[in-house]
C-alpha cells in the first residue's frame, strides 16, 4: 500500500511538471497571438486547450483512486486502534474523557496523519522534480533588485524565505499545541458531565456546569488570543510570499530580455518550490491539532497499561 501512494503520488508530480511545461508554452501562444493577428491558428489553440485537458484528467482520476484507497488504508489503521482500547475497555473506561479518546481522537488522529502524510510526501516529491527546473529556468535571470547578479538567484530566495518563514511560524506558535491540548482536556470533562446528566438527575447541577463551561470558554478566549498574533504572521508572510518572484523577476521583466510563457513558468517553478519548503508552515494548524491528540492518546495508553 505504501508503495501504491508512493508511485501515484509521484506520477501526479511528474503531470504536474507538465502542466509548467505547458503554461510556457500556452502563454508564448497567446503573446503572439496578441502582438499580431492572425499569428495563431484557432486549431493551433484548441489543440493547446486539449492537451492541458488530457493531462488534467489523468491527474484527476489517479488523485480520486489514491485517496480512496488511502482513505481504506488509514481506517483500517484506526480499527487497529480501537480494537486494542475495545479489548482493555474495563481499565479504559475509569479514566476521564475515554469515550471521546475511543471515538473523536482516533477519528482526528487517522484524518490528520492522511492529509499531512499525503501533503508532506507531495512537498518532498514536488521539491524533487521542481528544484531542478527551477535552477534551469533561473540561469536566465540577469540580475536581482538592488543585489545584482546571482547564480541560481531564484533557488536561493525560495529557499531562505520558506526557512526564515517556517523559523519564524515555529517561534510564534510554540505555545499553540499545549494550549490545543487543555482545549480538548476541559471540552472532554464538560462533555463527560453532560453525558452523565442524560441518564442521572443529580449531575448537570448548576455550579457544576458554570464551573466545568467556565474553565472551556476561559482556555478558548485564551486560544483566540494566541491565534490572533499567529494567524497575523502566517497570512502576512504567504500573501507576502505571492509578489516574492515578480519582485526577483523586475530588472529581467523591465529589460524585456525574456517572454510571458517563461515568466509563468518560472512564476509557477518557484511557487511549486516556495510551497513545498513551506510545508511546516501551511499545515501548522493540522501539526498543532495533532500534537495534541497523539498527546492525548499517549497518556490514554499509559494509564490503561499502567
Amino acid at each position: 500500500m505504501t508503495l501504491l501512494i508512493f508511485v501515484s503520488t509521484w506520477y501526479q508530480v511528474q503531470l504536474d511538471v507538465k502542466i509548467n511545461e505547458w503554461f510556457g508554452s500556452f502563454y508564448d501562444m497567446m503573446q503572439r497571438a496578441l502582438s499580431k493577428p492572425g499569428a495563431v491558428a484557432l486549431s493551433e489553440f484548441t489543440e493547446q486547450l486539449y492537451t492541458f485537458a488530457s493531462i488534467a484528467a489523468i491527474w484527476i482520476l489517479i488523485n480520486i483512486v489514491t485517496t480512496y484507497v488511502l482513505s481504506h488504508w488509514l481506517f483500517r489503521w484506526r480499527t487497529s486502534m480501537v480494537e486494542y482500547y475495545h479489548a482493555n475497555w474495563a481499565k479504559a473506561r475509569t479514566i476521564e474523557g475515554a469515550s471521546q479518546r475511543v471515538q473523536e481522537d482516533t477519528v482526528k488522529f487517522s484524518r490528520i496523519t492522511e492529509s499531512l502524510g499525503i501533503g508532506m510526501l507531495e512537498s518532498i516529491m514536488t521539491l524533487i522534480a521542481f528544484l531542478p527546473i527551477l535552477q534551469v529556468l533561473s540561469a536566465k535571470i540577469t540580475e536581482l533588485p538592488w543585489i545584482g547578479q546571482v547564480n541560481n538567484s531564484l533557488t536561493w530566495i525560495a529557499i531562505l524565505t520558506a526557512l526564515g518563514g517556517t523559523a519564524l511560524l515555529a517561534a510564534v506558535g510554540i505555545k499553540l499545541p499545549g494550549i490545543e491540548y487543555d482545549v480538548q482536556k476541559r471540552e472532554a470533562a464538560y462533555r463527560k458531565e453532560l453525558v452523565m446528566g442524560e441518564d442521572d438527575e443529580q449531575r448537570m447541577q448548576p455550579p457544576t456546569v458554570e464551573r466545568l463551561f467556565g474553565g472551556v470558554r476561559q482556555i478558548h478566549f485564551k486560544s483566540y488570543a494566541h491565534y490572533l498574533y499567529f494567524n497575523a504572521c502566517k497570512w502576512s508572510y504567504l500573501q507576502g510570499m505571492v509578489i516574492v518572484p515578480y519582485i526577483a523577476l523586475a530588472p529581467t521583466i523591465v529589460a524585456g530580455i525574456v517572454t510571458l510563457g517563461f515568466v509563468q513558468q518560472i512564476t509557477r517553478a518557484f511557487g511549486k518550490v516556495a510551497e513545498s519548503l513551506q510545508f511546516i508552515v501551511r499545515s501548522w494548524g493540522s501539526i498543532i491539532e495533532l500534537i495534541s491528540v497523539v498527546k492525548r492518546l499517549r497518556e490514554f495508553e499509559l494509564t490503561i497499561k499502567g
